[in-house]
């Protein structure tokens, strides 16, 4: 790779004019950086003071790898003096840093860091480092940074934006917090641009303090134009990933290169903002967009000590914001998985029949709740609820499992319930997966007249008998260990007559538990507001049971069956 210092490249040359690789720089470590942060060539002295094969630095974001304080803990991208060329384009050098060894030592050095263009044209800086002596640290005590905030205040804002944002998987609450966070302490006006799974950008937040509240600008939030990837203007680079810029009105009133630039001065004239600091958000995988910090109303532009905090904190967030996609693409797959697992509901004859699923608030806790209703011979119907233990995709699996083969014992065998029931739980405890579930499984058929009801209980909660009076009961004959247990016991059934215009419902426990009372008083509370609903239509009356459960409550799924009897 070619290294130069732009118009300045020649300082590089001997006398007779040959350019000087990295690897004839004999006495000083060297290393290349990219405008990304990472490192793309070391010398193989650097090797050797660091106590690491110069190839397994190579790909890896300097500052990370690298940078240590003099005891070894890390160093807030803050306060990383090796930074600041490649956010100034200027050079800085000292006396004292320290760079992590091989064997976990650290090892004290001497450096320079420089601006540099890469042999493809893009921006970079040259590191040069030997070790020092071992003369006393020079002792750069906390420095006031700009602003009011000293180093302290930093460090702080830090770990409490690492503690806030990692604190909930939702993309939605991690983004509300960051604005929280740096507006109105470290600007007036707040913008996160966020690119969409699909390769688009989406303004997701454009925040403004008033009054002392959180503003949000509707008008400038919504899809952006696509990133061009020959923009060299600030936004479209830290869309892609490139390193931090500070940003002021006159840099977006030229002649614009792409349509991103058009919609950032817009921005720009709409909030007032004479100075930006513009910073990649980056995951761990890939970028996730920008943050954007805004000053309007508040005098003095921002300064590389503040692109620097900006940056570390747009770090943070990337971070957080990725762990939120990853559990919210989680639950997208093992929600839709469930939803096609999920039943269509049979026509019978002279019956009503309807059910409902509702996944959990969390990401991490989609699971194994499912309906089903299938026809039978003889002119039954089969009804089943159930519930696998646990809340993720293995749930899920478990519970397609167990689902079709129920299926498959009630449509082949003509046996009660119990006797369909013990034959699954035999088929349970052989799957690969162990699952362990709750289930309850009904017949039920016209005889006389009259709709017969006959049923097992494999450790779920009892079905819901509401009379079209109000009068409900709970069915809680015939209950048994639920499946999986690789504990063989003998299973009972139970039978009733389904009154004329009754309602039955079959649920997962997600409709009645909660974070704030039992399990009895949950039921005690089904029990009453179902019966408020028995003259209700059957479908509004799912809804009004559905429409009680609470997100901040409960962190379960709920599936719900109903049936609903001729009058």
């Amino acid at each position: 790779m070619d290294v130069s210092a732009g118009e300045g490249a020649r300082s590089f040359t001997s006398q007779d004019h040959r350019l000087w690789r990295l690897g004839d720089l004999s006495d000083a470590g060297a290393c290349v950086v990219d405008d990304r942060g990472r490192i793309v060539e070391v010398n193989a002295r650097a090797g050797v003071l660091l106590g690491r094969p110069p190839g397994d630095l190579l790909g890896h974001d300097a500052h990370d790898a690298l940078h240590r304080g003099e005891h070894g803990e890390p160093v807030p991208r803050s306060r990383c003096v090796l930074r600041e060329p490649l956010l100034t384009r200027g050079t800085s050098q000292g006396e004292r840093e320290w760079l992590a060894r091989g064997d976990g030592s650290v090892l004290p050095v001497s450096w320079l860091v420089t601006a540099c263009r890469l042999g493809d044209g893009r921006p970079g800086i040259l590191m040069l480092f030997h070790e020092s002596g071992p003369a006393v640290s020079a002792g750069r005590g906390p420095t006031c940074l700009a602003g009011s905030m000293t180093e302290l205040d930093r460090l702080a804002l830090l770990a409490e934006t690492t503690t806030t944002l990692t604190s909930s998987l939702d993309v939605e609450e991690t983004l509300r917090q960051l604005v929280r966070l740096v507006v109105p302490l470290l600007a007036d006006w707040v913008v996160i641009d966020l690119l969409t799974e699909e390769g688009g950008v989406s303004r997701a937040a454009v925040v403004h303090q008033e009054n002392g509240g959180l503003v949000h600008r509707k008008d400038l939030e919504g899809p952006m134009p696509p990133v061009p990837q020959g923009s060299t203007m600030p936004l479209s680079r830290a869309l892609r990933g490139v390193t931090a810029t500070i940003a002021s009105r006159e840099t977006y009133e030229v002649a614009p290169d792409s349509a991103v630039a058009v919609a950032q001065r817009k921005l720009f004239r709409a909030t007032g903002m004479h100075s930006a600091s513009i910073a990649p958000i980056r995951g761990v995988r890939e970028v996730v967009g920008a943050l954007t910090l805004g000053r309007a109303e508040r005098p003095g532009a921002f300064t590389t000590s503040d692109l620097l905090l900006v940056e570390d904190i747009a770090r943070r967030a990337g971070l957080a914001l990725d762990n939120a996609r990853l559990y919210e693409r989680q639950r997208r797959v093992a929600e839709t998985m469930q939803r096609h697992l999920l039943p269509q509901l049979p026509h019978v004859p002279g019956l009503q029949m309807t059910a409902r699923y509702l996944p959990a608030p969390d990401a991490s806790q989609v699971g194994g709740d499912w309906y089903d209703a299938f026809p039978l011979p003889g002119g039954a119907t089969g009804l089943v609820i159930g519930d696998v233990v646990g809340h993720d995709l293995e749930a899920a699996s478990g519970m397609a499992q167990i689902c079709n083969m129920l299926r498959a014992y009630a449509g082949e065998l003509d046996e009660p319930p119990s006797k369909i029931v013990e034959r699954l739980d035999q088929a349970v405890t052989r799957m690969v997966e162990a699952a362990m579930a709750t289930v309850v499984f009904a017949r039920v058929k016209r005889v006389d007249g009259r709709w017969l009801l006959r049923w097992t209980n494999a450790g779920h909660p009892p079905p819901l008998l509401v009379e079209h009076e109000g009068r409900t009961r709970y069915l809680e004959d015939a209950g048994g260990l639920l499946l999986g247990t690789d504990i063989m016991a003998a299973r009972e059934d139970a039978a009733v007559a389904l009154p004329p215009q009754s309602t039955l419902l079959l649920y997962t426990d997600g409709l009645i538990e909660s974070r704030t009372r039992s399990l009895d008083e949950g039921m005690a509370d089904l029990s009453r507001y179902a019966a408020s609903l028995a003259r209700q239509p059957l479908d509004g009356m799912c809804d009004a049971l559905l429409g009680r459960t609470r997100p901040e409550d409960n962190d379960d799924d709920v599936a719900l069956l109903a049936l609903r009897i001729p009058g």
